[in-house]
């Protein structure tokens, strides 16, 4: 029994005989009962906005095209961001934060003040010094 159609009265529809045949056939292969078919067949023609008596091919076709293009021009953007900022910027961020080893070369500044602090800061005068001031 169809679901929620269940106390609803039946009606006849006059139809050919050749074209009852081939419905039921169709129902069948839906492996739903005639009115259930009927109404699903109905609800896709309404959803649409096609009518039986035009071709979907062609509206199909179309539909594909466009859809096709307008993914393409996504995939360009795509690959023109891509491009012109993510490539750039993890360059930038990588030499940023890329860590070269150090190279502890002293300067000769350095070194002349490294005797310095290896001398003491005073020293004893010598008594030769001491006559000569």
């Amino acid at each position: 029994m169809d679901k929620g159609y269940e106390k609803e009265r039946f009606e006849s529809l006059k139809i050919k005989a050749s074209v009852a045949k081939k419905f039921r056939r169709f129902c069948k292969k839906m492996s739903q009962s005639q009115s259930m078919t009927l109404q699903l067949m109905l609800d896709f023609f309404e959803k649409n906005g096609v009518s039986p008596n035009e071709s979907i091919g062609p509206q199909m076709q179309t539909l594909e095209n466009l859809i096709k293009k307008r993914i393409n021009g996504v995939i360009a953007i795509v690959k023109d961001i891509e491009k012109n900022q993510t490539k750039p910027t993890v360059a930038m961020m990588q030499s940023l934060f890329e860590q070269t080893p150090e190279k502890h070369n002293t300067l000769i500044l350095e070194k002349k003040e490294l005797e310095k602090q290896a001398q003491p800061s005073y020293r004893e005068k010598m008594n030769s010094e001491l006559e000569s001031e």
